[in-house]
């Protein structure tokens, strides 16, 4: 599995060239068959694009599957539309309204971009949902450069541990690396295991194509030994309840 970062084809601060740079997901794959071809083993691609959609924009991820019959196997549609600091997106883009969990051969799994994992109820409705792997496709712009670790790398690094711990899940997190208008996109993608390790990680503002084997068989290991997602799903209706509750 390949793993793009949100907005990859064009980049991230599009603003009013949205429209004119959007494709639909058929043009996207269309385009992908034509540079790929037929590939004698499956290679699924998700890769985050600014998608035209009956007649509405969104920030999307499609996932494909290239082989001798390429195929496309869902796509996401962003929820979370950053509109504060540098971020403007909800002016640009509409905001998508299903849940991002795809069948794979891998397996389930959840695709959130960027601000989605910030928000913990999104991880936490993809793991109910049966995803395994989280998918992170991110154009987070650099910013806190204080520490021993960039502000906003730090967060995701704490975010993804912790969601990945939490209900026994892996989380592969592609950043965006370049500039854009005197905005740094700083790269440090991640791939973190279900025990909330960090398993491999990219260098920061270095463009890179970050390697690694995943096992599977983690997802059981860590989920036997914190049985956290499992005690979520029993009580599942019982915290439908309580949203009703909120929404009373």
């Amino acid at each position: 599995m390949v793993l793009f970062p949100e907005s990859s084809t064009t980049g991230y601060f599009l603003e009013g060239g949205t429209l004119e740079l959007a494709m639909t997901c058929s043009d996207l794959q269309g385009e992908l068959n034509r540079r790929i071809g037929p590939l004698k083993h499956p290679v699924d691609v998700v890769i985050g694009y600014f998608e035209v959609h009956e007649g509405n924009l969104y920030n999307s991820a499609s996932c494909f599957s290239f082989g001798s019959e390429p195929s496309t196997l869902g796509t996401y549609r962003k929820f979370f539309l950053p509109s504060y600091g540098v971020f403007d997106e909800e002016r640009f883009v509409g905001r998508g309204s299903e849940l991002g969990v795809i069948e794979t051969r891998f397996g389930k799994v959840g695709i959130l971009i960027c601000e989605d994992v910030w928000h913990s109820v999104l991880p936490m409705l993809c793991a109910v949902s049966g995803a395994r792997i989280l998918l992170v496709p991110s154009a987070s712009p650099g910013r806190g450069f204080s520490g021993d670790m960039i502000g906003n790398l730090e967060r995701y690094d704490r975010m993804l541990r912790a969601v990945c711990e939490e209900h026994g899940v892996f989380a592969l997190n592609c950043q965006l690396c370049g500039f854009e208008g005197g905005k740094g996109f700083v790269g440090g993608s991640s791939i973190v295991s279900p025990m909330g390790e960090v398993l491999a990680r990219s260098p920061v503002s270095d463009p890179h194509l970050l390697v690694s084997e995943v096992d599977l068989d983690m997802i059981e290991i860590a989920r036997s030994h914190t049985p956290l997602i499992s005690d979520l799903q029993s009580a599942w209706s019982d915290i439908q309840g309580l949203v009703a509750q909120i929404r009373a």
